[in-house]
């Protein structure tokens, strides 16, 4: 009769434990792509990606919730060399931006999903957060790499020229799976709505350039005008990008995560008695 009592209770146990809360801490990592899409990525080509990569942890409250932070990398670049818009070619400008990014997210799985169950080992899911990170957008001219920020490319002046932390709600969708009853394998894309303009170093319009060679030399002069195919085009007070929509980055990748916590309750045998 004891030993009937403690199946029935061991079973409930893990039947609740199953279907309901499994805690636990996951770490891992990941590898991907970037993309970027503002004032010289307009017709958002897809062709150029760039390498992104990073370490998760992410912890389980129970089997639909979680909340996951990542240390990040991503570099994004684009040139109007590949743009089909004719004043974006005769523009001339071109970038790349090494960004290290902190994310902190909340997950939502769409089914149940329990490490080591053989009924309950996918999901899709859907996340949302902030993200904060670093950047500083450079330019490669005549073998020399200058960073752009520093020269104030729409004539911004000593000591104002814009931050390089900023921040960004963040969210997309993923899927999850496991591959062992501990280990699993995570596909996501993640969308940035950054809260600058300047990632990519173009936003509003030319400045001055006499101004400009006084206060920021003629490499100043040079980096804002891009060696513009066009001279009518880099000239004071013309639209050099677009300041009412801000920047975007994309990330993208596969991680590989080793969970850290209470597994499903093993199968129990017929000859229990």
């Amino acid at each position: 009769m004891t030993n009937r009592l403690a199946f029935v209770f061991f079973l409930l146990c893990c039947m609740s434990y199953q279907l309901t809360a499994q805690k636990g801490l996951e770490l891992g990592g990941w590898v991907g792509g970037a993309y970027y899409f503002g004032d010289l990525n307009t017709n958002y080509r897809l062709n150029k990606p760039g390498f992104a990569g990073g370490l998760n942890a992410r912890y389980n409250l129970d089997n639909r919730v979680s909340f996951k932070g990542s240390l990040n990398y991503a570099r994004i670049n684009a040139s109007d060399t590949d743009s089909d818009n004719q004043f974006e070619i005769e523009r001339n400008l071109e970038f790349y931006n090494d960004i290290y990014e902190f994310t902190g997210q909340a997950e939502f799985n769409f089914f149940p999903y329990v490490h080591g169950s053989k009924d309950y080992w996918y999901t899709p899911y859907m996340f949302g957060g902030l993200s904060i990170f670093y950047h500083d957008p450079k330019r490669k001219l005549d073998g020399t790499t200058y960073s752009l920020r520093d020269f104030g490319t729409e004539g911004q002046a000593d000591g104002d020229e814009y931050l390089p932390i900023s921040g960004s709600f963040t969210f997309g969708v993923g899927f999850k799976w496991d591959i062992a009853e501990s280990w699993s394998m995570n596909l996501e894309f993640g969308v940035r709505k950054i809260f600058t303009d300047h990632i990519d170093d173009v936003s509003g319009a030319y400045p001055d350039p006499n101004n400009l060679l006084i206060n920021r030399g003629t490499d100043g002069v040079l980096l804002s005008s891009g060696t513009a195919l066009n001279p009518e085009i880099p000239q004071a007070g013309r639209q050099r990008g677009n300041s009412k929509d801000n920047d975007t980055y994309n990330l993208f990748g596969i991680s590989i995560m080793k969970y850290f916590g209470d597994l499903v309750c093993p199968k129990i045998s017929n000859n229990f008695n």
